[in-house]
């Protein structure tokens, strides 16, 4: 039955269904249409009808599915008007008729039928083909995660730590030259695929990495695109069993969402992972992670990027307490992945380390180290950890206006009432 409500809770309800359905729907139009921009494009219009037929404050039984059946029929629509502008329209009419008739009726139960090749997932088809080498790195990662997040430009470049017009550009032009350079919608053959696999990787992780802990927004963290980032891992190890770094991310994203339920208080508060109750840590989603990060060791791989990443995880995982935490063996595994993968990020979470393990004064100088680098300028965890570690020293005044420079920083709520609840327990 249809349920009726109110144009606010429309709306948020809209935005719910079209952040959970935008990459499935763009994902099977891509298929009818083989353009992904274009896919994009009929996504977006049936997003448009929804608000206008929806307006009324009733919702049909399945939003999803109207939304993937009416952007269906814009893709037809679509080939139909092409068809006819290239004076094909009979030649291809069969085709269209037996198109339809596979795709619209009864779709809700056959939304996964017709898989054609051995991934047998329509989204990681699409994350493939956005991650063609005919793009740079960045555009691949950027494009990947507008279409298979739903995630606004605003908040890819949050997580790139780079201006919101950089990623605007990256995303026109990656669909432009796509549709110029007339990219398949498949998925590349093995040789090929191995090629890309480190973009897809850093694509998945990204996306979880937004549900783990949302950059905007009234919620701490967004549960459904860690769900998918974790499906999508899944299989992607399941496809190709012998990367041990598919392993290793797999094992990193169980580990980190095995918290998920000790990172909120019963009133929806952010909960620091020191002060976690570790009872309520997913047991079996850490043993999937140990084991996936044992996977990945016995490929090899133990000094991957993600696997050395999964296993710092899996030290604060492996602690019955905070208390219990080995920092030595942390700051051991930071100096690691450094040595692999440097960046910023990755330094100030050493500093994190290194004040646990050595005190809060060698954190500090650390972080102080760190004051001057251009892509933290606008990172709100650099004051944050400052605060923290000037807590610890007893530098009060100091931390309470370094944890208020964080709370203007964040634009998502629930770490910004953390922050300024952290400033105001300040003695003094």
């Amino acid at each position: 039955m249809a349920s009726t409500k109110t144009s606010p809770e429309i709306h948020r309800a809209i935005e719910a269904v079209w952040r959970a359905e935008a990459a499935k729907v763009i994902a099977h139009v891509a298929r009818i249409v083989r353009d992904v921009g274009l896919a994009e494009e009929l996504a977006q219009d049936a997003l448009l009808a929804a608000l206008e037929h929806w307006s009324d404050g009733v919702l049909p039984d399945n939003p999803a599915a109207w939304l993937m059946t009416t952007a269906k029929h814009r893709a037809l629509d679509r080939l139909r008007q092409d068809a006819l502008h290239a004076r094909k329209h009979e030649e291809l009419g069969h085709e269209l008729d037996a198109m339809q008739a596979h795709v619209v009726p009864d779709f809700v139960d056959g939304l996964d039928a017709a898989r054609e090749d051995d991934i047998g997932d329509d989204l990681l088809r699409l994350i493939f083909t956005a991650c063609h080498p005919v793009l740079s790195t960045d555009a691949r990662v950027a494009l990947t995660l507008r279409l298979l997040g739903g995630l606004t430009t605003d908040e890819i470049a949050r997580a790139f730590l780079v201006p919101e017009p950089t990623i605007a550009q990256r995303i026109v032009r990656a669909k432009r030259t796509l549709s110029a350079a007339r990219v398949p919608f498949e998925v590349p053959q093995a040789a090929e695929r191995a090629a890309r696999l480190a973009s897809v990787l850093e694509v998945i992780y990204l996306v979880f990495n937004e549900g783990y802990s949302a950059t905007v927004g009234d919620d701490w963290m967004r549960p459904a695109l860690c769900d998918e980032a974790l499906r999508l891992g899944r299989v992607l190890a399941g496809l190709v069993p012998g990367e041990s770094e598919v392993h290793g991310l797999l094992a990193l994203m169980e580990i980190q969402a095995s918290r998920t339920p000790a990172r909120t208080d019963a009133q929806g508060r952010a909960v620091l992972l020191m002060e976690q109750d570790r009872s309520r840590w997913d047991g079996q989603m850490i043993a999937r992670g140990l084991a996936a990060l044992a996977q990945s060791e016995a490929l090899g791989g133990a000094r991957g990027p993600y696997a050395l990443q999964a296993a710092l995880a899996a030290c604060h995982a492996r602690a019955r307490s905070a208390g219990e935490t080995d920092w030595g063996l942390i700051v051991a595994l930071y100096d690691a992945l450094e040595q692999v993968a440097p960046s910023p990020v990755v330094a100030l979470n050493r500093a994190v380390a290194v004040g646990m393990a050595f005190g809060p004064a060698a954190g500090l100088a650390l972080v102080d180290e760190l004051e001057s680098e251009p892509a933290l300028a606008n990172y709100h965890w650099l004051p944050s950890v400052r605060a923290d570690l000037l807590a610890r020293l007893g530098r009060h005044g100091e931390a309470r206006e370094a944890f208020e420079r964080a709370a203007e920083m964040t634009r998502n709520e629930r770490e910004r009432e953390l922050l300024l609840q952290r400033a105001r327990e300040l003695p003094g």
